[in-house]
């Protein structure tokens, strides 16, 4: 067991390293949320908490919208992940199971969008909204954002291995048509899939930023991003402030993770015990 230990060891310390160096900017964001702006530009730098969180808190609520804010992002998020769950995984379901005419051209399509960056589509996409007389409105942040590239390749990739074919086919001898296979036989198989994809969108669609700044011409119905940005922009550099707003966003995001990885972590293991 020493000899083991002794083998292990510098494995064991390159990991320690590695999660030392991902958990200090979140360590450093608390400090300076907890501190003053001039304790931040003090040297050598303060690197223990403070006990300015309830005021630099009270600052930020005083500043900006805070919680309409979040709950207008809150209702983005949940609604975009819920729609990106559905119409990728059914659109993966078709890609990965399903023989049909030009499936290969679609396919390919498909993987030339993924390639694409997304801001090619911002003047277009920008377009479309005020046609639609959606711009200032959240569902030009959500309908956009219900289906992406991304989700259905990484969809596609996971039904390919994880839905084996014959209880397709034995779903389809009791009957069973494409909507209840999807349902019953493909849905119970995908959920560590679908529990990393819905962590992914929710993340991305809590953290954007660029699209909400463009398109939400209403002051009153600003995202928590846009929102937080207006501390800096019109307040000046008040580091402490930004800190603490940027501590309150990372928190719902913090929940979000340990409630879906938890669910991912235990699909998964399942899955690997069945094999």
């Amino acid at each position: 067991m020493r000899t083991t230990f002794l083998r292990r060891l510098p494995l064991h310390l390159i990991l320690l390293v590695g999660v030392v160096f991902s958990i200090f900017p979140f360590y450093w964001m608390v400090v300076m949320a907890t501190n003053t702006t001039s304790d931040i530009y003090r040297y050598p730098p303060k690197l223990t908490f403070g006990s300015e969180l309830a005021t630099n808190i009270v600052h930020v609520f005083e500043k900006i919208p805070f919680f309409a804010a979040m709950a207008n992002t809150a209702v983005v998020a949940v609604a975009t992940t819920a729609l990106v769950l559905f119409f990728d995984s059914l659109a993966a379901f078709s890609f990965a199971k399903f023989d049909f005419p030009g499936r290969r051209v679609l396919f390919g399509l498909l993987l030339g969008m993924f390639m694409l960056p997304a801001q090619l589509a911002l003047i277009p996409q920008f377009v479309i909204m005020v046609k639609l007389g959606w711009a200032g409105q959240l569902q030009a942040l959500i309908v956009p954002a219900a289906a992406n590239a991304f989700g259905i390749f990484w969809m596609r990739q996971y039904i390919s291995r994880a839905v084996p074919d014959e209880l397709l086919d034995a779903a389809r001898l009791d009957g069973c048509g494409f909507l209840r296979q999807y349902w019953h036989v493909a849905l119970p198989a995908i959920r560590p899939g679908l529990a990393f994809l819905g962590i992914y969108t929710f993340i991305a669609a809590w953290n954007d930023y660029v699209w909400p700044l463009i398109v939400l011409v209403d002051p009153d119905r600003l995202t928590l991003q846009v929102a937080l940005s207006q501390l800096n922009r019109s307040y000046g550099q008040d580091y402490s402030m930004i800190m603490a707003g940027a501590l309150l966003a990372v928190v719902p995001l913090v929940v979000v993770f340990l409630l879906f990885a938890r669910g991912f972590i235990a699909d998964a293991v399942k899955g690997a015990i069945r094999g």
